[in-house]
């Protein structure tokens, strides 16, 4: 299973509609194509999935005009009690070593992309960050956050005495000197760009730490009730609803079945089958993707029909176009000239 395969709490969009609102972006306009309204953001029985949250963050990074640095300043915002139980899970833990087998025992009851592995060596820890497979600049705000929200929850836990002993970056040295003191002031050290893995080191000492807040009977009850969240998230989500979040995610590449079925660990055969049980079909899947993202596109990117068309797995703007047409009654340019006018 991966940390798509399952919703969320909608904490996590909260927090960056928030950011977005103090920043003087409109909230149903950070919403956009995301099928949720404002008041829905605080009911605490709400879920959502990891491709609405993704489309959240897009719309950020588009309103503001901003680089994907913006992910280290948003990052530091994911304080323990954002994440619910899981947060107030880590809290409770003994030490700090308890605290990061609890959280990566849990890792999809949080709002991460990244992949996070962890590992002791030579008296340090070390954790790993492998960035979710996107476009370029969601990429690495994702992974800016993700890597400035787990040393936030380490702080919170551990107390503001903690600190890195080194941090690795893959991307190279940023060219303005103002970019890498954002990264030093995010991580309290300057980072070592160009480095194989994206990683967060420390010294294994911390591992022994006492956390304040320990509390072994709210602890044990913190994990009994992640458990049961864990699955009740994995449940939730049928194959029609993971395919479409697949969809989502790869914005740059529309998969073939035989993509898909590999990245679910199943076969074409069985893809087909469970996809026909839920009433639908891959084909019917991606069709429907393409003609909502085609709008989208053209909506709200300055992006040409060419590149529309590429992106959506078309193979030139004349076949694109001519789908276009069957889907809205009408050709690319002429939606897109009309929802320009519909704006002025």
């Amino acid at each position: 299973m991966s940390l798509l395969d399952y919703t969320r709490s909608p904490a996590s969009i909260a927090l960056l509609v928030a950011f977005g609102k103090e920043t003087g972006r409109d909230a149903a306009a950070l919403l956009r194509g995301t099928k949720l309204s404002e008041q829905q953001l605080t009911d605490p029985n709400a879920e959502v999935t990891a491709s609405q949250e993704l489309r959240v963050v897009a719309n950020l990074l588009r309103l503001s005009k901003a680089s994907s640095r913006l992910g280290l300043l948003i990052g530091q915002r994911y304080k323990p009690s954002v994440y619910g139980v899981w947060g107030f899970g880590l809290m409770s833990c003994a030490t700090l070593g308890a605290a990061v087998t609890q959280a990566l025992k849990f890792l999809p009851l949080t709002f991460a992309f990244s992949t996070i592995r962890y590992r002791f060596d030579a008296g340090l820890a070390h954790l790993q960050f492998e960035e979710a497979n996107l476009q370029t600049e969601l990429k690495e705000f994702l992974l800016n956050r993700d890597m400035t929200a787990a040393l936030q929850l380490i702080r919170s836990t551990l107390g503001r005495n903690f600190r890195l002993a080194e941090v690795r970056l893959k991307q190279p040295r940023c060219p303005a000197h103002t970019d890498v003191l954002a990264y030093t002031e995010a991580f309290g050290i300057e980072p070592v760009f160009g480095a194989a893995d994206n990683m967060l080191i420390f010294d294994g000492k911390f591992l022994e730490y006492p956390l304040p807040l320990a509390n072994p009977s709210a602890a044990l009850m913190c994990e009994q009730m992640c458990v049961e969240l864990l699955e009740k998230r994995r449940s939730k989500l049928g194959t029609t609803a993971i395919v479409n979040q697949y969809l989502s995610l790869n914005l740059h590449k529309i998969p073939q079945l035989g993509d898909m079925a590999a990245l679910l660990n199943t076969s074409e055969r069985t893809l087909k089958r469970m996809l026909a049980s839920e009433g639908t079909s891959f084909r019917e899947l991606v069709r429907q993707f393409q003609c909502a993202q085609s709008t989208e596109y053209l909506r709200n990117s300055q992006l040409g029909i060419h590149e529309i068309a590429a992106r959506l797995g078309f193979s030139d703007a004349s076949s694109f176009s001519q789908s276009f047409k069957r889907w809205t009654g009408m050709a690319p340019q002429v939606y897109r000239d009309r929802e320009d006018g519909a704006r002025i």
